[in-house]
């Protein structure tokens, strides 16, 4: 007798009261195959995604001076900062490589 919580078939298992087979399950990973746009930096590659996050540390610094040179001094400045950060970063990321 099979228990309610084990997979009734082999090689399939259950996700929500619905059965998925391996087959359904590797077929979201298909995307994935493509392979991380990267960047030649003299001579050796890079990921883009650090250039984007690096441009965003920067944005965010950016803000903090601005912040600090216009005298506002708001309650969460880290968050603010950080979310400014993202923003700059994932702008970047999608100017370069969005479609």
């Amino acid at each position: 007798m099979e228990e309610a919580h084990s997979p009734s078939r082999r090689g399939q298992s259950r996700c929500g009261g619905a059965l998925v087979s391996p087959v359904l399950m590797a077929s979201f990973l298909g995307g994935c195959a493509g392979g991380a746009p990267s960047l030649v930096i003299f001579g050796a590659y890079f990921p883009a995604w650090l250039l984007s996050a690096i441009i965003g540390v920067l944005g965010a610094l950016c803000a903090r001076t601005a912040i600090g040179a216009a005298r506002l001094d708001p309650p969460y400045l880290l968050f603010v900062c950080v979310a400014v950060g993202i923003i700059v970063g994932s702008l970047f990321w999608l100017m370069l490589y969005g479609r």
